[in-house]
């Protein structure tokens, strides 16, 4: 089913021959968010919003925010779209902050809203997995308000753009020929320039002002 395959690699990273070496960085200091704060995404199909509430997903909404202000999503790829279902993002160009960010999991929120098109929600592997990737749903995916996924924002500007991103490859294997993410997070942005250049991707995100 394709609700069992929305799985963060950190579960699968086990599976590479080469790991890479610790990250000699600081873990960043955890912020609380506003109750409600905009985050612009521009593109290279153009520009969409998001709404975050925080009192849907506290945990979630404070990781967002700290990753937009940290711009580890600059230059990152929409690795994963499949039509009619998902758009999935959120491992960052550099192997080094991937691996540092990977280790910084955050509690699980309570599913408070639903899987609704234009919902943004964390990615997991199960309980106790939310780090950094996170997907858009493309259509009601209710189905997975019973597995655990906790939206915590939502597109309130350009659902077009989001649906224009390319979908080409499809899903990752088997399902799909799309990238495999656990060669994105060993390989960062190296693996898709050279295998899957034709992947829409995030120019700059910030909180709107």
């Amino acid at each position: 089913m394709r609700s069992l395959v929305l799985v963060p690699v950190l579960i699968l990273a086990g599976c590479s021959t080469s790991p890479p070496k610790a990250v000699e960085t600081t873990a960043p200091k955890k912020v609380t968010a506003p109750p409600e704060y905009k985050v612009v995404f521009d593109t290279s199909k153009g520009s969409f919003a998001i709404a975050v509430h925080r009192d849907w997903a506290p945990q979630g909404a404070d990781r967002f925010y700290e990753l937009v202000e940290d711009k580890f999503f600059d230059d990152a790829r929409f690795f994963r779209v499949v039509k009619g279902f998902v758009v999935q993002f959120g491992i960052n160009k550099n192997p080094k902050l991937s691996e540092l960010w990977r280790q910084l999991k955050i509690p699980d929120d309570p599913v408070k809203e639903s899987n609704t098109r234009g919902t943004i929600t964390y990615a997991m592997a199960g309980p106790g997995t939310r780090t950094t990737q996170v997907f858009l749903n493309l259509a009601n995916n209710t189905m997975l308000n019973n597995q655990g996924f906790a939206p915590f924002g939502k597109v309130v500007d350009g659902m077009s753009v989001v649906d224009s991103l390319y979908g080409g490859y499809g899903d990752m294997a088997p399902q799909g020929e799309g990238p495999d993410p656990i060669q994105i997070e060993y390989q960062g942005n190296d693996y898709l320039t050279a295998h899957f250049d034709r992947l829409d991707y995030i120019k700059t995100v910030k909180i709107a002002q």
